[in-house]
């Protein structure tokens, strides 16, 4: 009997799972929904040339923050950050954004306004304009829940399920900063911590805490239509590469020597003794945007990212299906991708 993921105990539920079950049963593609629940973002026919794109994203005290290590102007920073990147993944532009709130018994004026304070600063430079939500109370601690909307002309809108055989992978910007930031701020003083430079350790905090959505990247590939198809890097490379690879139906070899790793980041990990490309692997939150290109044109356009100052990294190549998801170790040796990325509903950080 095929299962029923709604019917299980949490801790049984694979958080994937559950998205596929759901999925066949409210499949809501039709007349006016050009793409509902599996990528970053649906996609509604809003006019005839153009679409709107809605996403959104729950965020719950002691899951996806602590705020004994993020004060509330980073935290509704953070928030937004998160939805602008599914937009940007889509190839739009941000537009409005709609905010509910539940807070705890011992929630204050002040921690709301920083929390708005956050939110608006990570928007403002798009042009977002906050048009409504909701409030309420909270038996336990803090809930955040944020609907963006965005646009984008309909011939142009990204999805995860455009890649074929032979593309050529990239990805935005570096990896693993933002898992190694937020392990940073995680480490108590009677706690082992790496030895990494003032320097290092602010940037690493600053790209977990203040990370950039890449609007501008995911409006140009999608403008100069580049990209076959793309994710954001939220729950970490290996498995949101997973999610990509699912929805073209596709397999991948992915070169861990070509991985993009900051400076910090790469001190971080011999400062733990570990392989910075495992923890680029396995970081997420970096926000950053993965996707393919054609091979045909790769030269062509690694040439237009450097003329418009566009940082991108060749990092795979993608194959058929049936050769599986595999990575490619500094010594050549190819095994499988392995599954070390963020996941709900199992305990992992």
């Amino acid at each position: 009997m095929a299962s029923r993921p709604w019917r299980k105990a949490i801790s049984t539920i694979n958080e994937f799972d559950l998205i596929r079950a759901l999925q066949r049963r409210y499949r809501s593609n039709g007349p006016g929904v050009l793409r509902g629940i599996g990528d970053d973002a649906a996609v509604i026919a809003s006019e005839p040339r153009r679409s709107h794109l809605f996403t959104t994203d729950l965020l719950a005290e002691g899951i996806h923050f602590d705020l004994a290590t993020a004060s509330f102007v980073d935290l509704g920073f953070r928030a937004a950050t998160a939805n602008l990147s599914d937009i940007a993944a889509m190839g739009g532009t941000p537009e409005y954004i709609l905010v509910s709130l539940a807070m705890p018994q011992s929630a204050s004026k002040v921690q709301v306004e920083q929390m708005y304070r956050g939110l608006m600063t990570a928007c403002r430079p798009h042009g977002v304009r906050l048009i409504g939500g909701d409030t309420s109370a909270s038996a336990t601690g803090w809930f955040l829940n944020i609907t963006l909307v965005g646009s984008a002309p309909a011939r142009d809108v990204l999805l995860r399920s455009g890649s074929k055989p032979g593309d050529t992978l990239y990805v935005t910007g570096t990896l693993g900063d933002s898992r190694a930031g937020l392990q940073l701020l995680q480490h108590s003083p009677r706690r082992s911590r790496p030895s990494i430079s003032f320097r290092h350790r602010r940037f690493l905090v600053t790209r977990h805490l203040r990370p950039t959505a890449r609007i501008r990247e995911g409006c140009w590939l999608a403008r100069g239509r580049w990209a076959t198809s793309a994710i954001d890097i939220s729950d970490g490379l290996s498995g949101d590469l997973r999610h990509l690879c699912e929805a073209s139906q596709v397999g991948v070899d992915l070169d861990l020597s070509m991985l993009p790793i900051s400076p910090a980041c790469r001190a971080y990990a011999h400062g733990l003794k570990q392989d910075p490309a495992m923890v680029a692997l396995a970081g997420g939150e970096d926000y950053e945007l993965l996707f393919t290109v054609p091979s045909r044109r790769a030269a062509r356009f690694e040439q237009a990212t450097r003329a418009h100052r566009i940082h991108v990294t060749r990092v795979g190549r993608m194959l058929p299906r049936g050769r599986g998801l595999h990575i490619i170790m500094p010594s050549g040796r190819r095994q499988p991708l392995p599954v070390v990325s963020y996941e709900h509903f199992r305990s992992q950080r």
